[in-house]
């Protein structure tokens, strides 16, 4: 159902990015078999602005291939000050899922996932406010991201008995985060005929070439944004130079090698892939 790659929407759709670039992206992403689009109500600087660009993407040039598009939004994070704007909340979720439909000029999601387990929430009144919002055709189908696996657990059997049964979980996956394999959570899903979604594969780029000789000044772990330069330890170095010779002799780049790790986990069904610009998503797509 999904493809084999998604496009992430976390970095370089916000209002800090040029719409002309995040377009290109978008539409290489589209011409070459990438279907599913995944957003979160948070998502691009200030929150909320990659869904606006999404949706100037759906006015301007997607709107008539709509049914050929999978979109998938989030709430669960902080999106606006106050109790009301963040964790699991039935009146959160209500209000988000409105919100992000307004903003993304859509009827109707796709995939509509509880972003992360709210302790504090009784697990009912979450998984209740995901049935209703399907139920009132806001969504077509429910995921899950980011919850430990004895709540996915109950999740999945009050979704069942209510017949809005659990069509995805997304959880971070890569070669140097390993921990849906540890903790069971992708067996699980497997077993349950739940589609994982695996998101941050290239560990923020990490698991690339971009830092194997130094830090590049024009990146985000030189900008101290969303990785920082302790990262970059001997013991990482050591690994990707190790994964450098077993890519080139896959005929890989050390990107592509990494995706192709991911897919290769039984049970994955597809890789969340996030992109600067077209040659960087170009490159991503050929593993």
């Amino acid at each position: 159902m999904l493809p084999r790659v998604s496009l992430g929407f976390w970095h370089n759709f916000g209002a800090d990015a040029r719409y002309d670039r995040s377009r290109a992206i978008t539409h290489y992403a589209f011409d070459h078999g990438v279907t599913h689009f995944d957003l979160a109500n948070n998502y691009g600087i200030p929150y909320g602005s990659a869904e606006i660009t999404f949706g100037r993407l759906m006015a301007d040039d997607f709107g008539p291939y709509r049914d050929e598009l999978f979109i998938s939004t989030k709430a669960g994070f902080d999106m606006w000050p106050g109790v009301y704007g963040n964790w699991g909340s039935r009146k959160y979720l209500m209000a988000s899922i409105s919100q992000s439909l307004r903003r993304m000029r859509l009827n109707y999601v796709d995939l509509f996932y509880s972003h992360r387990y709210d302790p504090l929430t009784p697990i009912e009144e979450t998984l209740q406010a995901m049935v209703d919002i399907v139920r009132q055709g806001r969504a077509l189908y429910v995921g899950i991201s980011n919850w430990p696996l004895e709540p996915l657990k109950q999740a999945v059997q009050y979704l069942r008995e209510r017949d809005v049964p659990l069509l995805a979980y997304q959880g971070r996956l890569n070669m140097l985060n390993r921990e849906p394999i540890e903790n069971g959570i992708l067996d699980f899903c497997r077993n349950e005929g739940i589609g994982f979604i695996a998101y941050s594969p290239l560990a923020q780029g990490l698991l690339t070439d971009r830092y194997i000789n130094g830090i590049p000044a024009d990146s985000r772990m030189a900008q101290e944004e969303y990785l920082t330069s302790d990262k970059r330890t001997p013991e990482l170095l050591a690994f990707l130079r190790e994964l450098q010779q077993q890519a080139q002799q896959s005929r890989r780049t050390i990107a592509q090698e990494a995706l192709h790790w991911v897919m290769e986990q039984a049970g994955v069904t597809s890789v969340i892939v996030g992109a600067s610009s077209v040659d960087q998503l170009a490159d991503n797509l050929e593993f």
